[in-house]
């Protein structure tokens, strides 16, 4: 389900705004975390410190620790997956282009019974189905998993990514992108429509279930625990979909790495905070640039 966060995050503030989807709930307590995983790569002259995020929180989540904070205040310029999901005026047209089909509306696409489902799913979030007839499954989909998440407590407002945006612009640093919200959308779309009613059948069948791995995956993260972060989502992800795992998680880990690599030819030092899925497990970007013969330390404790 957090397979998409990174991706939920550029569309939801446009789906807000067409009335398509609902605003968050109030989010709900939750117990302050030792410390997510950071690690810092070097060069002779530059440094890039690599923060792993979750892109929905509990408001009250607690994640800054002193050596995160360190890194931050220190760097030059702040690298994120998208340097400016709220941009309006660049996501709706993207998603009245690839999320909209009413000539293929969902009612004709999904069995009676997945339809049923996501009927059931829709009002749940407090929206009428027919108002998403028109949109394409893989949007459906986000619009869903983005509820449950909202339903949960966990807000998109309390993300570390939007947290991080507003205080580097703030404090006068510069916020760069990793990819665009065409490059997100675009992937999405991209993917089969088979695939993308398989991803929405399986969201609305979820939907009513308690969110214990939304849970599961938040403490793992806030206590900087890889293993059980690719345990609990990449490699479920794999298991159902190579492809998926192949687009979502490996294509884009191998680019952002050489996006990395690309600083380290430069000097100053910068932060990039992107989905903790990404620097976790074999195909992450730390290991990816240990391979290509970087130097990568995960940070513990304030030790290197």
């Amino acid at each position: 389900m957090f397979s998409f966060s990174g991706l939920r995050r550029t569309v939801l503030t446009t789906l807000i705004s067409l009335g398509l989807t609902a605003t968050p709930l109030a989010a709900l307590a939750q117990t302050p975390p030792p410390g997510p995983a950071l690690w810092v790569v070097r060069d002779a002259d530059s440094i890039v410190y690599l923060f792993g995020t979750i892109h929905f929180l509990k408001a009250d989540a607690a994640w800054r620790t002193a050596e995160v904070q360190g890194a931050f205040e220190a760097s030059d310029r702040l690298v994120l997956e998208v340097a400016n999901p709220e941009d309006q005026a660049a996501v709706a047209p993207l998603i009245q282009q690839f999320g909209l089909s009413p000539d293929r509306p969902l009612s004709a696409l999904l069995e009676p019974d997945d339809l049923q489902r996501f009927t059931s799913a829709a009002t749940a979030m407090g929206r009428d189905a027919a108002q998403m007839d028109v949109m394409r499954p893989w949007l459906a989909g986000v619009v869903l998993s983005s509820a449950k998440l909202s339903l949960a407590g966990y807000d998109p407002g309390s993300g570390v990514d939007v947290i991080l945006r507003a205080e580097a612009r703030a404090a006068g640093k510069q916020v760069l992108g990793l990819e665009t919200p065409e490059d997100q959308v675009r992937m999405l779309s991209g993917f089969p429509e088979a695939g993308q009613i398989a991803f929405l059948n399986n969201t609305a069948r979820d939907f009513a279930a308690a969110p214990v791995e939304l849970d599961r995956l938040a403490e793992a993260w806030a206590g900087g625990d890889t293993d059980a972060i690719e345990a609990i989502t990449l490699q479920p992800m794999r298991d159902q979909s190579e492809q998926l795992y192949q687009t979502l998680i490996v294509e884009r880990n191998r680019r952002w790495a050489r996006e990395i690599e690309g600083l380290l030819d430069g000097a100053g030092t910068t932060f990039v905070a992107v989905g903790a899925l990404h620097l976790s497990g074999a195909d992450g970007v730390p290991e990816i640039l240990k391979a290509n013969g970087v130097d990568t330390v995960r940070v513990v404790d304030g030790r290197r």
